[in-house]
């Protein structure tokens, strides 16, 4: 059972913002580190050669994502939702909670980077499931796991105040869909990707 749960009041304001994306003394990544991400994610998945006309990127934050694919990739066709009234506001985000929402059509690449554990076990296998439903090739998914906060996580620089699960609880309900490749990569199983064997489990 999770032995932490996030503030009932408004956690995703301005100050969040600030402290956790604003300031460089307290940010958990810079916008350069990011952009290592984006380009380390979209390779692969042109490695693979599927098709990246679409991407939905849920708990799009401040924007990196979008900054990135409208340098690098700009006739990809991005959509960014976002659970905070705040970053809707200030980043153009389609106000959405992933554990209720999900768009009819399907996205090349699903993003979801550090969502799910700020919702219970409940919301966050909606979740998993609304992702799969979305996606037609690739999920690139961020979430900490109990093992991270223990061992990983700076506490200066990471909001610890969230659901802790294994990544075993995370595994469980990803390989109902995706097949996983690595490096917080999935695959959908229906996707017709084909992988060499040590390329995934």
């Amino acid at each position: 059972m999770p032995t932490r749960a996030v503030k009932k009041s408004e956690p995703f304001d301005a100050e969040y913002y600030d402290r956790y994306y604003g300031s460089a003394r307290t940010r958990v990544h810079s916008a350069e580190e990011v952009g290592r991400l984006c380009s380390a994610v979209v390779s692969f998945v042109e490695w693979w050669q599927h098709p990246l006309t679409t991407v939905l990127d849920v708990g799009a934050g401040v924007g990196l994502w979008r900054q990135w694919f409208a340098k690098r990739r700009p006739s990809v066709r991005y959509r960014s939702t976002e659970y905070s009234a705040h970053a809707c506001r200030e980043y153009g985000h389609e106000q959405r909670d992933i554990t209720k929402w999900r768009a009819k059509e399907r996205f090349d690449l699903v993003i979801c980077q550090g969502v799910l554990p700020y919702v219970d076990d409940v919301g966050a296998a909606k979740a998993i499931d609304n992702l799969a439903a979305m996606t037609a090739g690739f999920l690139y998914l961020e979430a900490i796991t109990k093992r991270d906060l223990r061992e990983v996580c700076d506490e200066g620089r990471t909001d610890v105040k969230v659901f802790e699960r294994t990544g075993a609880w995370y595994r469980a309900r990803l390989s109902k869909h995706y097949v996983e490749v690595g490096c917080g990569i999935w695959c959908k199983k229906d996707a017709g990707v084909l992988f060499y064997e040590l390329e995934a489990r």
